[in-house]
């Protein structure tokens, strides 16, 4: 590998590349699961007054390791993603999500990805589910369809303007998969499957945002207008996925390591659990939804154990950012906090838009019942995996990517594993974690605005500081702001977070 670990001992740096050359020799299977807009306290193991049951997760945990101060890249979708399977922080390409009908604008040719990596180690990579990174679709015209929002009228493509014909070229297969199965995104156009690079069926109808056939159970469906396939029900997608995720896992065998992508479009909006699983939960729809994507890993997980591959399959589970806006009002009316006791939520760099759950399992590796209170982020995933296959990155790739198998098999280090942290989801707010300290560059780390109500619930001020600094080992829901108090800390931290934004990468050469 080409970065080393600052390792408790020599005797143990000699023992950790003997387990990384063992773990290189096994080639474990990879599966991950990524959910969509879970939050750090909707896992039952981790908040103790959760109210929606999370057993299969649950379980996973106890036969791994649960990290506790885990990190997505951005507090939203697309770039969480990007970050993942890149090793690559997303602000050093964008902030915004991909939009309906996107290009695929995060990548470059030069990208090296995990599929790609894995696949060079001669995995067979499979993503099935949620991609959200664009494709380069062919039109055939500009959008000729119109709808009137917040008093705009905004354009949007009927299916007659789009060239269904031919494949569909900068999704998954361009990025390192072998194969890929999934509807793209739930709320965006196309709603259709999408089976490697060709529709399975061609859209010929289009969703009325204004009168969709089916209702949510709690929130808005948050649909874009555009083509969708004659009598598309949403509440058919998660489901069909789950199925097509065990049959392939039913479809490998243990003389061929292969990965699996698995981001599943739950719990995020449209809230819309099969009835199976409607009122399981103590906290309203959502945390049925909850307890329903709890069942689709746990489908999952079934899989590999029936397929007698469980002991030699290294499973992640976490999520792309915290929850979105209706927990606010879920725990008030619920009493369940999807937050835990973070601050924030989804699209926020407080911690609650971006600290997640995480969860490593892999037998004889990974001790069981183990939880770690290391700083990790999801861009660490790449440089991880690079370790567990003894795969070489390019001098280039990952960036931002530091090897925590270590610390997953039990390690403890001197210092902490990550020099600094990087938080942000829009252009013009900036965190950085280093250690116990937390500095944002802004007097508010909020996107999405919480209710007075709320506040007072929680005990949360505003504050009225130009900066804020934050003691995250003894205030963790960031109530009490320590910027006055150490300036040189905050000079300190604001300049290594300009040093990682102007140079190409974060982690020390």
């Amino acid at each position: 590998m080409k970065r080393p670990l600052r390792l408790l001992t020599s005797l143990f740096i000699l023992a950790s590349a003997t387990c990384l050359w063992s773990a290189a020799a096994d080639r474990p299977n990879i599966v991950i699961i990524y959910a969509d807009d879970m939050g750090y306290g909707d896992l039952n193991i981790q908040n103790p007054d959760s109210k929606i049951p999370t057993p299969h997760l649950d379980q996973l945990a106890r036969e791994g390791m649960r990290f506790t101060d885990a990190h997505s890249s951005s507090g939203i979708c697309s770039p969480s993603r990007f970050a993942l399977l890149t090793g690559t922080y997303h602000w050093r390409r964008q902030h915004g999500i991909v939009q309906s009908f996107g290009p695929p604008s995060f990548f470059r040719d030069t990208d090296y990805t995990l599929p790609q990596m894995l696949k060079d180690a001669g995995y067979h990579t499979a993503a099935i589910g949620k991609w959200h990174l664009g494709w380069n679709w062919t039109f055939k015209n500009e959008p000729t369809g119109r709808f009137e929002q917040r008093n705009q009228v905004r354009e949007y493509y009927l299916p007659e303007d789009v060239d269904w014909s031919v494949p569909v070229t900068g999704g998954p297969l361009d990025r390192g998969f072998d194969t890929y199965f999934g509807d793209g995104t739930i709320n965006f156009p196309p709603y259709a499957w999408v089976e490697n690079d060709r529709l399975t069926e061609n859209p010929t109808s289009e969703v009325n945002i204004k009168d969709m056939p089916y209702n949510t159970l709690e929130g808005n469906w948050e649909f874009r207008p555009g083509p969708m396939v004659e009598g598309w029900n949403p509440y058919d997608v998660l489901p069909t996925l789950t199925k097509k995720a065990v049959e392939w896992v039913h479809q490998q065998e243990a003389d061929q390591p292969f990965f699996l992508y698995f981001p599943l479009p739950s719990p995020h909006a449209p809230i819309i659990p099969n009835e199976e699983f409607v009122g399981k939960s103590g906290a309203g729809a959502y945390g049925d939804f909850v307890h329903q994507s709890d069942w689709v890993a746990g489908q999952v997980l079934q899989a590999l154990e029936d397929k007698g591959l469980a002991e030699n399959t290294l499973v992640i589970f976490t999520a792309d950012n915290g929850p979105e806006k209706y927990a606010f009002e879920r725990a008030e009316n619920y009493g369940h906090f999807s937050m835990g006791e973070l601050r924030g939520l989804k699209r926020d760099v407080w911690e609650g838009g971006h600290h997640v759950p995480f969860i490593i399992k892999w037998p004889g590796r990974v001790p069981d019942h183990s939880v770690s209170n290391e700083v990790i982020s999801q861009v660490d995933i790449m440089a991880t995996i690079a370790a567990v296959t003894g795969s070489d990155l390019p001098q280039d790739s990952a960036p931002d990517s530091y090897d925590f198998l270590a610390v997953s098999e039990g390690a403890s280090l001197l210092t902490p594993l990550r020099e600094a942290t990087v938080h942000n989801t829009n252009a013009d707010t900036w965190g950085l974690r280093q250690g116990r300290w937390l500095f944002i560059n802004q007097p508010d780390g909020e996107h999405s605005k919480m209710p007075d109500s709320f506040k007072a619930l929680r005990g949360y001020e505003d504050f009225d500081t130009d900066v804020l600094l934050f003691d995250l080992e003894a205030d963790l829901g960031q109530r009490k702001n320590l910027s006055d108090k150490y300036p040189d800390r905050i000079a300190t931290m604001a300049a290594l977070l300009q040093e990682y934004r102007d140079q190409g990468y974060s982690v020390k050469r």
